[in-house]
């Protein structure tokens, strides 16, 4: 019997550690072709797999001819703008939206929330004809104040994470603060939203990397690529009838990363809180 449960434990280990070394494998891969791809030249790229090593790993003239010809300061400036602007409004609508159906009973209430859950289950690209003709009615195409409009659309997600964070928190403050002569808008701005920042922080992070590494959208509505172009939109510099020359896009790619990696390194105690306390809630 012992054997049996040594055994066990044994392949239990073993199944434990396997999965986890084969999915830090399957993770990091890409991130190391891109490493080996973005330090090649055109001859090496064109002659050898993706997985020889270059002869230089320290050749940084592909990162500086992208970062020229890509003119990717600009693109980080218009990402950055939009980031600022996107998760601000997405943050205060989504915590308005979700106190007012938390905290009021008005008829429609489960109507909303249930009209919500069913704009979840629509495909976002099937609504893109319509989404695309509402932005040229109102002229927003090609417009960056129109692009960040259009991404400011509070995700369901991010509603109903702060529905269930509102409803770990007491009503009793609420009344509290209204004996005392608080105001709805002093009781939310004051006492409820600093109370969900676990909440805020999860949010952030889900609506900043969508936004962050949102192409199709960027590509769509952005079309002067000379002007109006993201960190996701110029590496398309690179892209064209002939072939695409991944040696400069894997460059590209590695400039884009830095920026998000940095940030983690920095903020990842805050990032892990959020994630575990705003996902755990209720």
């Amino acid at each position: 019997m012992n054997v049996y449960v040594k055994c066990k434990k044994v392949i239990v280990a073993f199944l434990k550690y396997f999965t986890l070394c084969f999915g830090t494998f399957v993770t990091l891969i890409p991130v190391v072709v891109c490493v080996i791809t973005a330090s090649k030249t055109e001859k090496e790229y064109e002659s050898t797999n993706v997985m020889t090593p270059p002869k230089n790993w320290f050749n940084f003239e592909n990162y500086k001819f992208v970062w020229k010809q890509a003119n990717m300061l600009l693109g980080f400036r218009n990402s950055f703008l939009v980031l600022l602007v996107v998760l601000t409004g997405s943050i205060l609508c989504g915590t308005m939206i979700a106190y007012v159906l938390n905290r009021f009973a008005f008829p429609g209430n489960k109507l909303i929330r249930n009209l919500f859950l069913f704009a979840t289950l629509i495909p976002g690209v099937a609504t893109q004809v319509t989404v695309y003709q509402i932005m040229d009615t109102l002229h927003l195409i090609d417009s960056l104040v129109g692009y960040m409009i259009l991404m400011m659309g509070t995700d369901v997600i991010s509603i109903y994470i702060f529905i269930q964070f509102f409803e770990n928190i007491s009503f009793s403050i609420d009344e509290s603060a209204i004996m005392d002569g608080a105001g709805y808008y002093t009781i939310f701005f004051r006492i409820l939203l600093p109370l969900l920042k676990p909440a805020i922080i999860t949010c952030m992070i889900l609506k900043g990397v969508s936004t962050y590494n949102e192409y199709y959208m960027a590509s769509l509505y952005l079309q002067s690529k000379n002007r109006l172009i993201t960190v996701a939109t110029s590496l398309f510099k690179f892209v064209g009838p002939m072939g695409s020359q991944y040696n400069y896009i894997c460059a590209g790619v590695i400039i884009t990363i830095i920026p998000a990696l940095i940030i983690f390194i920095l903020c990842q105690k805050q990032i892990y809180s959020g994630l575990t306390q705003g996902s755990v809630k209720g």
